[in-house]
């Protein structure tokens, strides 16, 4: 039988599922996780972080004339390249997904994760070069495979005995199922961002898109409203310093959309557009969206359980997993996309636990940058519950707000924040002043020595001293290179290739910070 066969059938199976009775058993095993949850198997003595961190590939020109060295167009994965790396298929067959071992909250654990991650991808690099291509930490990648456009690759289908299959998408059966859970028209996506309005038959269109995903267990289940609460609140100002998604590859722009009214009316984060219009519009509620705050923890899993289903997946195949006692309300989970989250799981009762996902931040351009927001979210949630930090009065609508303002403009939004005094602003630096001063509070009381906890988070507050993020320095080279007299294609592809040469010399040992003022835009 045929990959795309052996695909078709399983998505049968998933369509031929009752929802009614696969709603039946994801609300019965939330009183699973509700009884385990008041029995105490989700709490640990201490907080954990954990990583999820996601790449694309593109051809490095070492083998092939049709991927010429320097042009670093799309390319797909061999999906056993991925097993040799030990990275995850994600839902384009050119992503990779790396996560990371969780580790406790500390200078020690920390070093960990960035150790991790560095060894993994160092790894993946040497195995990926040897089949002539490069995996690339970014928030939207814009160039291509070779001889293909990006329309042609996001929206390429084939039907397979009446079963609609994206033709450059990984060969998971939720995704493939949403293509073909509704008839006719019902079935058409639309991504729709500020300047592109893409049709395509399958969710494909979501594989534009890559994130970083920094996840915090909270020692003490009960306590994970408290820590969401501020979750939300940290969201937008996290997000418009993480920003690194301005532009789409050029030819998915609608008319009338060149390169001057895309730099005044685009978003610095289309990643946000991208997630949210390609998912909501299958669904009758928005399940990609900025999500409530939430009174206790019983009402977490409620929300989950109760979520509207999208595809109503067969019951899984049980395994020695504790987890498996819930396995449908995980399975729930899956496709619970809050921008946060709250996470109920473990593969043993002694690693069980309650944890927060956070969603917003795009790949960003070096694994230390990375690892620096993953700091900042630790600390953050270590230190602002414990000292009752009074941004959580902050209006739910008002960190809402912030939120999508962030996606708009970036640093250049007006965020509203309340201080640690109590006083409300919407200056930058006294935002993040009081923000980072927070996060770095609460990696020392996480055990990190102060000038461990300081360096954790430089990266970050290198960006508001400079006014600088990854979208805002893709828009001063592509702003550069019109002004030079290039075309908006060319411009936005040379500035992507721009970024891949200096994040080729930075990405494991490097940062951001020292992009800013070396080289020339070409």
């Amino acid at each position: 039988m045929s990959t795309e066969s052996a695909l078709a059938d399983g998505v049968r199976e998933a369509l031929a599922v009752d929802p009614d009775e696969f709603a039946a058993r994801a609300e019965e095993e939330a009183e699973i996780v509700k009884q385990e949850l008041r029995d105490g198997a989700f709490d640990n003595h201490q907080s954990i972080v954990g990583f999820e961190y996601e790449f694309y590939a593109v051809a490095d020109g070492r083998w092939s004339e049709e991927s010429r060295a320097g042009e670093y167009a799309l390319m797909r994965v061999p999906r056993r390249l991925l097993e040799l790396m030990g990275f995850e298929k994600e839902l384009g067959l050119h992503n990779a997904e790396m996560s990371t071992s969780p580790q406790p909250l500390s200078d020690h654990g920390l070093r960990a994760q960035l150790a991790e991650v560095r060894a993994r991808l160092e790894a993946a690099e040497n195995t990926a070069g040897v089949e002539g291509m490069r995996l690339v930490s970014d928030g939207l990648w814009t160039i291509p495979p070779t001889g293909e456009t990006a329309h042609g690759y996001l929206t390429d289908s084939v039907d397979v005995d009446g079963v609609t299959v994206a033709v450059n998408m990984s060969d998971a059966v939720r995704y493939h199922a949403m293509a073909n859970a509704s008839d006719g028209d019902e079935r058409a996506t639309t991504l729709e961002a500020p300047g592109v309005s893409l049709a395509a038959d399958t969710v494909m269109p979501e594989s534009l898109i890559t994130s970083i995903q920094p996840h915090y267990q909270v020692a003490h289940a009960e306590t994970l409203p408290r820590h969401f609460r501020y979750a939300l609140r940290v969201a937008g100002p996290l997000l418009a310093l993480g920003v690194n998604s301005p532009f789409f590859p050029p030819d998915l722009y609608d008319d009338g959309w060149d390169g001057e009214r895309v730099l005044d009316e685009g978003a610095a984060e289309n990643r946000i557009h991208v997630f949210e219009s390609v998912l909501n519009q299958r669904t009758d509620e928005d399940k990609v969206r900025f999500p409530r705050d939430v009174h206790d923890v019983e009402t977490a899993i409620d929300r989950i359980a109760g979520d509207e289903t999208l595809i109503p997946m067969p019951e899984p195949e049980g395994t020695d997993r504790f987890d498996d006692a819930f396995a449908t309300f995980r399975t729930k989970h899956a496709s619970y996309w809050r921008w946060v989250r709250p996470v109920f799981e473990g593969a043993s009762r002694s690693s069980a636990n309650a944890r927060i996902e956070f969603r917003p931040i795009a790949a960003q351009p070096t694994v230390r940058d990375s690892i620096a927001f993953q700091a900042a979210f630790a600390g953050l949630m270590e230190s602002l519950p414990q000292r009752e930090h009074p941004v959580a009065g902050l209006d739910w609508e008002t960190a809402r707000d912030n939120f999508y303002a962030a996606v708009a403009d970036g640093l250049d939004a007006d965020i509203e924040w309340v201080r640690g005094d109590g006083d409300c602003t919407v200056d930058t630096d006294a935002v993040y002043e009081d923000l980072l001063d927070h996060a770095e509070a609460g990696l020392r009381t996480a055990g990190c020595p102060e000038e461990e906890a300081a360096s954790w988070l430089a990266p970050l507050r290198w960006r508001v001293a400079n006014r600088t993020t990854p979208a805002s320095w893709k828009r001063e080279r592509v702003r550069a290179r019109l002004d030079a007299g290039d075309d908006f294609e060319t411009a936005v592809h040379d500035t992507q290739r721009e970024y891949i040469d200096r994040q080729s010399e930075t990405l494991v040992e490097g940062g951001f910070s020292a992009w800013k003022d070396s080289g020339e835009t070409g």
